[in-house]
This record gives C-alpha cells, sequence and structure tokens, in this order.
C-alpha cells in the first residue's frame, strides 16, 4: 500500500500541474487547450533528443511558427505601420527563435550537459506555445467555447502528427534530472522522484506568488473573471492570453521532462497524461486551483491501485471518476433556460 500510495502521488504531482495549467488558460482564455499533452511529449521528447546528441525538430517548427506569426502581426497591424512596431515583432518572432535554433544546433554537436538539455527544451516548447495562441487563438478571441475547442482539437491534432514526423514513432527516455535515491523505511525515494515532489511544489507556490503579488498575475486574474471589465480598466487582454500560453507550455515541457526519465515516452503519449490532467481539472470545476490540485492527487493515487489491482481497466477506471463529479455538478448547478441567439 506504501508504495502504491508513493507511486500515485508521484503521478499525482505531474497531474496536478497539468490541471493547474489548464485551469489557467481557460480562466484566461475559455481555451480548453487539449494541446496541453503535446508541450508534455514536446518537451520530453526534446530534452531526451538533446541529451542524445539528436536535433530536435522542435528548434526549426518554432522558428517556423515565428515567422508565421510575424506575418500575422504584420498583416493585422498594415494600416497603422510604425518602426517601432516592425522591430518589436521581428526581434520577438523571428530573431529569437532564430537565436534559439542556432544554439541548438551548436550545443548538439557538443553533447551538452542536463542544465543546457533542459534549458533549451524550455524555451523552445515556450516559443511553440506562444506562438500557437497568437496564430490559431488569438484571432478567435471573441468567438464561442465551441469554437474555440474545435480550434484545439485541430491543433492538437496538427502537433500531434508533426511529432510523429519529428520523433518517429520510437519511444524515448531521457537522463535523470537528479541521480542518487535513499530509503525510508520501507520506501525508496529516488532523486528523480524528490525532484517531481520539488518541482510541482515549487510551482505551486511560485504561481500563488505571482498571482497575489504582481502586477501581471493581478492582470490575469482580472481577466478570468472578467474578460471586457478587463479591456474596459485597460488590461490588455490578448497579453493575458499570450502568459497564460506561455505558463501553460512551460507547465507542459517541465512535466514532460520530469517524466521522461521515469518512463519510456512516445509521440502521442502526452494525450492521456493531459487527459488525466483534465480530469483533475474538471474535478475543480475549471475555476479552483486548491481543489484541482487535491483531485490531481486523487486521480494519481486512483491510478496506482488501480493499475495493480485491475491493470487492464485502470484507465476506464481513472475516466470513470468523471462521471460522479459531472452528476453531482448536474444536480447542485441551477437550471439555466438556454440562451438564444
Amino acid at each position: 500500500m506504501l508504495f502504491l500510495l508513493q507511486d500515485g502521488i508521484t503521478n499525482g504531482a505531474i497531474y496536478a500541474l497539468l490541471g493547474l495549467a489548464l485551469v489557467l488558460v481557460f480562466a484566461v482564455t475559455r481555451v480548453i487547450l487539449i494541446p496541453q499533452g503535446e508541450f508534455v511529449t514536446y518537451g520530453a521528447l526534446t530534452y531526451a533528443s538533446l541529451a542524445s546528441g539528436q536535433m530536435p525538430g522542435t528548434a526549426k517548427l518554432a522558428l517556423a511558427m515565428g515567422i508565421t506569426a510575424c506575418a500575422f502581426d504584420l498583416f493585422v497591424a498594415r494600416k497603422t505601420l510604425h518602426g517601432r512596431l516592425i522591430l518589436r515583432s521581428v526581434l520577438a518572432n523571428v530573431v529569437l527563435p532564430a537565436i534559439v535554433l542556432a544554439l541548438t544546433i551548436y550545443f548538439v554537436a557538443q553533447k551538452p550537459p542536463v542544465a543546457i538539455c533542459i534549458a533549451l527544451s524550455l524555451v523552445i516548447v515556450a516559443m511553440i506555445g506562444l506562438y500557437l495562441y497568437r496564430i490559431a487563438f488569438q484571432p478567435l478571441a471573441h468567438t464561442s467555447v465551441l469554437v474555440l475547442l474545435i480550434a484545439s482539437v485541430g491543433t492538437h491534432l496538427a502537433l500531434q502528427g508533426l511529432g510523429l514526423l519529428f520523433f518517429g514513432a520510437e519511444g524515448q527516455r531521457g537522463p535523470a534530472v537528479l541521480s542518487g535515491a535513499f530509503t525510508a523505511g520501507s520506501l525508496r525515494f529516488t532523486g528523480q522522484s524528490l525532484t517531481v515532489y520539488g518541482i510541482t511544489i515549487a510551482f505551486i507556490v511560485g504561481l500563488w506568488l505571482f498571482f497575489g503579488l504582481t502586477l501581471y498575475g493581478k492582470a490575469l486574474r482580472a481577466t478570468a473573471v472578467n474578460r471586457l471589465g478587463a479591456r474596459l480598466a485597460g488590461i490588455r487582454t490578448t497579453l493575458s492570453g499570450q502568459i497564460a500560453f506561455l505558463l501553460a507550455s512551460v507547465i507542459g515541457a517541465l512535466s514532460g521532462i520530469m517524466i521522461v526519465p521515469i518512463t519510456t515516452l512516445y509521440y502521442d503519449s502526452g494525450f492521456l497524461i493531459g487527459l488525466k490532467g483534465f480530469v483533475a481539472a474538471i474535478i475543480g470545476g475549471l475555476v479552483s486551483y486548491p481543489l484541482t490540485a487535491v483531485a490531481a492527487l486523487f486521480v494519481g493515487i486512483v491510478e496506482a491501485f488501480s493499475s495493480f489491482y485491475a491493470s487492464n481497466y485502470k484507465e476506464v477506471i481513472v475516466f470513470m471518476l468523471l462521471i460522479p463529479v459531472l452528476l453531482l455538478r448536474s444536480l447542485a448547478a441551477p437550471a439555466v433556460e438556454e440562451e438564444k441567439d
């Protein structure tokens, strides 16, 4: 039982990070971020590729998406085009990913240490997340949730296909972030599991401080509460969406980097991992960060016990958790008439 609890808490910590990212993005942009799983696999497989001395295709993808985002910016602002706007867009969308691509090519030839691999992987996936919002979701920011969901499904399928192209159908594993191990009673804690616990706690505390103390964090909270009111108060909701996607992509990439030394990941492995974070986010109502974190730990523990007692049905058992939650929420929610156009 102790071993299963330990395994469940380790998995639940990963799901907690992914669930928090999903809640954050939905609250700010109304996007149900199905591609969150692709951020996990992109981060994990980019890290594993760099560590093995292979050139990851994600670095080239970031540059291509950056050029596209720059073209979008210039087209939208074509009537009021001025030098500062052009310079800022080119620097952020073209020069930055080009520099990262050049650094990636240089370090791949040098067999970089783990710290460099982690840093490059996080930056590459963060740029992909940022440009993804600009290309796919920012033009649809004022449409319905259904349209945003369709766009989210489309981007998920596109990124998954590109993942197969970049990394192939074979799985990969990466080196451990922290080696070593120690025992406490009958339990054995590896350096990687301690890394998972430490990074999860640090990220949750960091997000709490970010939302509570910083100006940008308060702007994100205001956008989540009332998008129109935030715009009337002078908050750039576009910037809020960019920050939300940036944080979600970093969280996804970091989760993948923590997972890939523990288990073999494939180009499509992130979808199921992201769905379990989505289960935790749904239990949290897509609004509550603490409830999402607690629900993620519960999901991880249920998965660990079900994989031991009924391994063939572990996925079914985990996703069945949604049914009583949705049933209770539907019974507790007041009856609302369908909106008319």
